[in-house]
């Protein structure tokens, strides 16, 4: 029978990220490369609520895996990014951000 390699990655913080690369029979799902790598104590617990990518695309666990796929198990936000992005605008000022911020004497606004 046929194997493909299948890379799993998991995040579970900020700036850390999981990777293990499997072996799995052709034909394989996106749950059975959970299943095969709960060995692994990294990948052990995913979060209840956790959504699962291919190559930054979502999936669901039914999906054929294919040789060389990247499987990605995506946790939850904590935050909404349209809601922290505004927070960090307020932080910064609206004239030392974005666009603007620079602008060289005479110039037009965003020259």
């Amino acid at each position: 029978m046929a194997e493909i390699a299948v890379i799993l990655v998991y995040s579970p913080a900020p700036r850390v990220v999981h990777e293990l690369t499997l072996r799995l029979p052709a034909g394989a799902l996106v749950s059975d490369a959970l299943a095969a790598a709960a060995a692994d104590v990294r990948f052990a617990h995913p979060p209840v609520d956790a959504s699962f990518g291919l190559w930054n695309r979502k999936v669901t666990v039914k999906y054929h895996l294919s040789h060389e796929d990247r499987v990605e198990i995506y946790r939850p936000l904590r935050v909404d990014p349209k809601v922290a992005r505004r927070e960090r605008f307020k932080k910064q000022g609206a004239k030392s951000a974005g666009l603007f911020a620079k602008r060289r004497p005479g110039a037009k606004a965003g020259y």
